[in-house]
């Protein structure tokens, strides 16, 4: 069985399936030599033309001359653009583009001088440059393919795999263009010199030179040039093909030559096959040897209505304009101009436009050549296309799906593959335009594809910039960090302590202001000062000095205050009012024994009677000083909350509501120390004064009354003294503070008549229980003799308070006087001791509340 290699020795053919014979029409052009045409007096450059991003290499108004980079760029698809003749830059603005859409393109405007001058070429000795150097001469020339597809030279000559076979595409199957047959006529030798450059960057076994049997002028000269070039026998040959269209296809005369066919979305080089134009080996030749970049090339103008047909030599960026001009171009109506050959061409919407890379025909066909572009008419479902079309596909479900947008299903049936030849709209018989909807479809698809590109690099920059931003982020810390380590290393002991200091007068001002705030400095003295009050002989000393204590406290708690930040006038104002007031309320305090004593001393002594009713009297009294001392401290709450309110929703003031905080806690610690103190003067004038007990169980009331007024007074005094230091700018939150302050002072005066009238028999009931209890345990006869006293206290008790009428009752023996009073005694001590326990329970869980 023959190898590869043996059957393209043999010459071995295979038929490609499809294509089509139509009417050639070369002789209008292929007939004359190659010549130059005039310059133009201006030149469009697009930028860039082969690749996407680069960057201007130019200015306005800069000066270039002929092969000058335009451009430059670091992609691997990026191919330079070079000036086409000496001149001036004038613009670099959006042009029309050589495309059926005409949609505009960044454009270099070249002046053209008349010079056509050089830049310096550096040529150079093929022996005397490595692959690479080759390799990157050729990129920096800007050489793209030249067969109409302007793919990027320089990736074909550095493939990543072994490449076996490579074929230089002579066939030029368009009808009307005639460009690379006059070439190969012309420059057979110089199309050899860039093809023996192919061999040595590629290495292959073989290189082929395919050529059409229409084309007998071009297969003589370039056989005659592989005759002389000194190449080994057999390894350069030319090879005659039959002529068809698409047989120029890459893949077409791959499969043509081999026998293969290249798999879908496959490329020749997995195969070890590569395909170059004959125009690219010559462009290859020109930029290695003799330094020359693509800055021209050789292009058919041809049709009947150019009165000059032939192929030319024209710069790249070439106006069409000027080249109809020069070739006495005489338009018809409707006249259409082609750019590229009649079926794989696009007609120009603008003629402003330049001359490309790929750009190989201008044709400007007569209404006999190609007529008007005939009505579509529905699909019949012949089979035509389908038979005519070279790739092997199914135009039918491409043009359906392609008309119904259904572009995912048409990619599906290997859309991509089609290489938009035109052979299925030449035989369709219902003139549909099959290659204009699949040009379409993959224009959507592609920009579709671009679209998840550009969102996928968005997303890439975005997780870039996260990323950068964390490691600034934490190199500041870093850098923060090591700052503090060596200003740490470089303090002295005396700059140490300093610090310290600081930071503990700071932590200072803080528990001081926390506990200003709370209460828990004025909680905890007034607990300790309630349980000071075990001993019975001490009781108006410790009372004195815990409202002593209290009032400092309070002082403390405004010092603490005003420590926190500096001091406004009116906040000293406030001050010096609440310090003050402390002194007002020690002194008040002061003062409450020593009546009680002037009382004692005044007063005769009881009699057996009269000391049994006054214990009597003196438990209902302790029981209502207790109520009331509960009444006024739950004003005091009360109080405590609606300045609260008020500062919290409309004052809005952070230091009026601690200043109302502290004013409350001071309030509620005065109406318990009043309290103790009214029930202490209490004991010790019913114990030590010859009053009447009724007297003496109204001064009580008094006593506890006023004490309650006093203490829930001098709380709305402290909410007005606190209002003074709301801002004055709030008018209504100052309105609703001073309506607060009229309601606590309301309260306060109902308490006080309450506690005045109140004479309810249960609380005096349960106190006569409470001394009955402790006198069973005693003696029975004691209990009999308190169960007496209770119903005689309470025949007395309704009258408590409204008449000062002696009570009358038995007179007990000596023995039963003597237990009453021992029963009395104990009963009143360990009522004394609950009513402590009670206070203090109570006191804490204010403690808590207010924490």
């Amino acid at each position: 069985m023959l190898t590869l290699l043996d059957q393209l020795d043999k010459g071995t053919l295979w038929r490609s399936p499809g294509g089509i014979h139509p009417p050639e029409v070369k002789f209008l052009s292929n007939a004359t030599p190659i010549g130059q045409m005039p310059l133009a007096s201006t030149y469009l450059v697009p930028v860039p033309q082969v690749g996407e991003n680069c960057t201007l290499a130019v200015k306005v108004g800069d000066s270039v001359l002929k092969g000058t980079p335009l451009t430059q760029g670091t992609s691997i698809w990026h191919l330079p653009v070079h000036a086409p003749t000496s001149g001036t830059i004038v613009a670099i603005e959006p042009r029309a583009s050589n495309h059926a859409s005409a949609l505009p393109v960044n454009t270099c405007v070249i002046a053209a001088d008349g010079k056509d001058t050089w830049c310096e070429l550096v040529q150079h000795q093929l022996d005397d440059l490595s692959h690479q150097q080759i390799v990157d001469k050729v990129r920096s020339a800007g050489i793209a393919g030249m067969g109409g597809a302007a793919f990027p030279t320089h990736i074909k000559l550095n493939p990543v795999s072994e490449i076996d076979l490579v074929i230089i595409n002579g066939v030029e199957c368009e009808p009307y263009i005639s460009a690379d047959d006059r070439l190969m006529r012309e420059y057979s030798q110089d199309i050899l010199a860039g093809i023996g450059i192919i061999h040595r960057l590629l290495t292959p076994k073989r290189i082929v030179i395919a050529i059409e049997d229409n084309k007998p002028e071009a297969a003589k000269a370039m056989q005659a040039a592989v005759s002389q070039c000194g190449h080994p026998a057999g390894s350069i040959r030319v090879t005659v093909i039959p002529t068809k269209y698409p047989s120029g296809g890459e893949k077409q005369l791959i499969q043509i030559i081999t026998g293969r066919e290249v798999p879908s979305g496959a490329i020749p080089a997995k195969l070890g096959i590569v395909v170059h134009n004959v125009g690219t080996a010559f462009a290859i030749h020109q930029a290695v040897t003799q330094g020359k970049p693509l800055v021209e090339r050789v292009v058919t103008v041809t049709g009947k209505n150019v009165s000059k047909p032939g192929n030319y030599w024209l710069p790249i960026g070439t106006p069409v304009d000027h080249v109809l001009t020069a070739t006495k171009f005489t338009p018809e109506p409707d006249q259409k101009v082609i750019i590229g050959g009649p079926m794989m061409g696009h007609a120009l919407a603008n003629i402003q436009v330049p001359i490309l890379k790929g750009t190989n025909c201008i044709l400007v066909p007569s209404s006999q050549e190609i007529g008007n572009t005939p009505e579509e008419k529905a699909c019949i479902r012949c089979g035509e296309c389908a038979t005519a079309c070279p790739a092997l596909l199914l135009p039918q479900q491409l043009f359906w799906h392609a008309k119904a947008e259904e572009y995912d299903k048409a990619a599906s049936y290997n859309l991509k593959d089609c290489i938009e030849c035109g052979c299925c709209s030449y035989v369709c018989p219902s003139d549909i335009p099959l290659v204009e909807y699949y040009r379409i479809a993959k224009s959507a698809l592609k920009q579709a594809a671009d679209e998840k590109q550009q969102a996928e690099r968005a997303k890439q920059r975005f997780d870039a910039r996260l990323a950068r931003l964390e490691e600034e982020k934490l190199a500041r810390d870093a850098k923060a960090k090591e700052a503090s380590e060596r200003r740490q290393a470089s303090m002295t002991g005396t700059d140490k302590n300093a610090v310290a200091e600081a930071m503990a007068r700071i932590a200072a001002k803080k528990t001081a202001a926390t506990q200003a705030v709370t209460g828990e400095s004025i909680t905890e003295k007034s607990s300790a000062t309630t349980n000071d009050t075990n001993s019975a002989e001490t009781d108006s000393t410790k009372t004195d000095n815990a409202v002593n204590v209290d009032a400092n406290d309070s002082i403390s708690a405004t010092d603490a205050i005003a420590q926190e930040a500096p001091l406004s006038q009116k906040d000293k104002v406030a001050a010096a009012i609440a310090r003050a007031k402390a002194k007002k309320a020690a002194q008040q305090t002061d003062t409450a024994p020593l009546e009680s004593t002037e009382t004692a001393d005044s007063t005769p002594a009881l009699s057996a009677d009269d000391d049994k009713k006054a214990k009597v009297a003196a438990a209902v009294a302790r029981a209502k000083a207790k109520k009331a001392a509960q009444q006024a401290e739950t004003a005091a709450s009360d109080i405590e909350v609606s300045n609260t309110e008020i500062s919290v929703s409309d004052v809005n003031d952070a230091e009026a509501i601690k200043k109302a905080k502290v004013a409350a806690a001071v309030a509620r610690a005065k109406a318990k120390k009043a309290a103790q103190q009214a029930e202490t003067n209490t004991e010790n004038g019913l114990s030590q004064t010859a009053t009447p007990a009724v007297d003496s169980t109204a001064s009580v009331h008094a006593d506890v009354n006023a004490d309650a007024e006093t203490a829930v007074n001098a709380v709305a005094t402290d909410i007005e003294v606190s209002i003074t230091d709301v801002s004055v700018n709030d008018a209504e939150a100052i309105k609703k503070a001073k309506v607060a302050a009229a309601v606590a002072r309301a309260k306060a005066k109902k308490i006080a008549s309450a506690s005045a009238a109140e004479s309810k028999t249960e609380s005096e009931i349960e106190s006569v229980d409470e001394i009955r209890a402790e006198a069973n345990v005693a003696s029975p006869s004691i209990a009999a003799t308190l169960d007496t006293a209770t119903t005689e206290a309470d025949a007395v008790l309704p009258s408590v308070g409204s008449t000062a009428e002696p009570i009358e009752t038995a007179p007990l023996s000596s023995d039963e006087l003597k237990k009453a009073r021992i029963a009395a005694t104990i009963a009143k001590a360990k009522a004394k001791k609950a009513a402590l326990a009670q206070e203090a329970n109570a006191s804490s869980d204010s403690s808590v509340t207010n924490d």
